[in-house]
């Protein structure tokens, strides 16, 4: 196999989503419950394998993996072309049913196995300036460079520690019992249900970072700039899907079934999306921590936090490929930066290496951890005893 070699510049921007230096020896102030039966010298040594695992990915890269997301790219803009052009005829029910399902489909593989993990600069190394983390704009209400700081910067490098990863109910809803119950957290399993269909809006408003705004910890002018950003992304999705196509079926006399067509594309995406996303973090069996947890906290410890804050979804090759490779949310949060298509060939690895070291691997078919995660929603509704699983 033909080898590509890695860029040497590191891109600017919000790429990077592995931590900074972390030391590779000592201990955090307490160590979460899952990890306290491990010792330092066990903690580091998970490290290293991990590293190595990590390393060989690195020098495997190469033509292969280049001809995969150059085929997914042109699979995806296929589908989208293809159903564009049959809801531009969709006053017919066959045409509006094709249109709807093929642009669904694009729009899915294009946020989640393209746009997600090309802005986590898994292909930077390519050095492809069409396929890099600096230059790509997803078809995502949310502007890239926003989603970029709020998802690469602080999710990751952050993962679900409370009160410093807001993606632990993303500022609206009580996803963990140490998220302090107020009355209006009994709407959490409404708020959750009218977020599905709508969830590149809610990202896009999270990603703003209002709350960090009204605390004092986010300036006036950093907000104006990710509004006016928003707008002009508003704008471009606004004219592409409901103005646009539209447009061009008026002269099918299909443009009321056009715009439905596009409205229910975004909001099956929106639907999977939340659906997926949802799954990584918040099914049974996964761990949130506090900021003590994480004081002192070594590279082996982001490791083992990574690994027990995460939850995997079982299921086919297409059901990896549809959800992005998240279906390894796992691998995902201990190499993000790693090309997505890899995840399979180094999760069992990753699961000896949890099962070696006592850590727990949660993983299960989709509808159980989609149910397991609403089961949260609803339990963290209510406040007290009643809160805990």
């Amino acid at each position: 196999m033909s080898v590509i070699t890695p860029t040497k510049v590191t891109p600017a921007g919000s790429s990077r989503t592995r931590p900074g230096k972390l030391a590779e020896s000592g201990s955090p102030t307490v160590r979460p419950p899952a990890a306290a039966h491990l010792s330092d010298e066990q903690v580091a040594e998970l490290g290293r394998e991990l590293d190595a695992i990590r390393d060989e990915v690195l020098a495997k890269r190469g033509a292969e993996d280049a001809a995969y997301i150059r085929r997914m790219i042109k699979i995806q803009r296929g589908l989208e072309i293809s159903g564009r052009a049959a809801l531009l005829v969709s006053k017919n029910k066959a045409a509006w049913v094709t249109g709807t399902t093929l642009l669904s489909l694009a729009k899915i593989l294009e946020n989640m196995e393209l746009g997600h993990n090309i802005l986590h600069g898994q292909w930077d190394w390519m050095r492809d300036p069409d396929i890099h983390s600096t230059t790509w704009e997803w078809d995502f209400v949310t502007p890239s460079r926003s989603w970029q700081h709020t998802h690469n910067d602080l999710h990751h490098r952050w993962t679900n520690v409370v009160g410093k990863d807001n993606d632990v109910g993303y500022n609206l809803l009580r996803m963990d019992e140490n998220q302090p119950w107020k009355p209006i957290n009994l709407a959490n399993p409404l708020f959750n249900a009218v977020l599905a269909p709508i969830f590149e809006w809610g990202i896009a408003i999270y990603d703003l970072e209002l709350t960090e705004y009204k605390e004092g910890t986010k300036s006036k002018e950093a907000l104006h700039k990710d509004l006016k950003a928003l707008g002009k992304k508003v704008v471009t999705q606004f004219t592409k899907d409901y103005a646009a196509t539209p447009a061009v079926a008026m002269l099918t006399g299909s443009a009321k079934q056009a715009l439905f067509g596009t409205i229910a594309a975004n909001a099956i995406r929106n639907v999977w999306a939340h659906a997926v996303i949802f799954c990584g973090h918040f099914p049974e069996g996964t761990d949130t921590f506090t900021e003590e947890m994480v004081d002192g906290e070594t590279r082996g410890d982001w490791y083992v936090r990574q690994m027990i804050g995460s939850a995997n979804i079982s299921g086919s090759k297409f059901m990896h490929l549809m959800t992005g490779n998240l279906s390894h949310q796992i691998e995902h949060h201990l190499f993000p930066d790693l090309p997505s298509n890899r995840y399979a060939e180094v999760a069992p690895r990753v699961r000896e290496i949890c099962q070696r070291y006592g850590l727990k691997y949660t993983t299960g078919p989709l509808l159980k951890q989609v149910g397991s995660s609403w089961a949260k929603v609803f339990k963290l509704a209510l406040p007290g005893k009643a809160a805990r699983a």
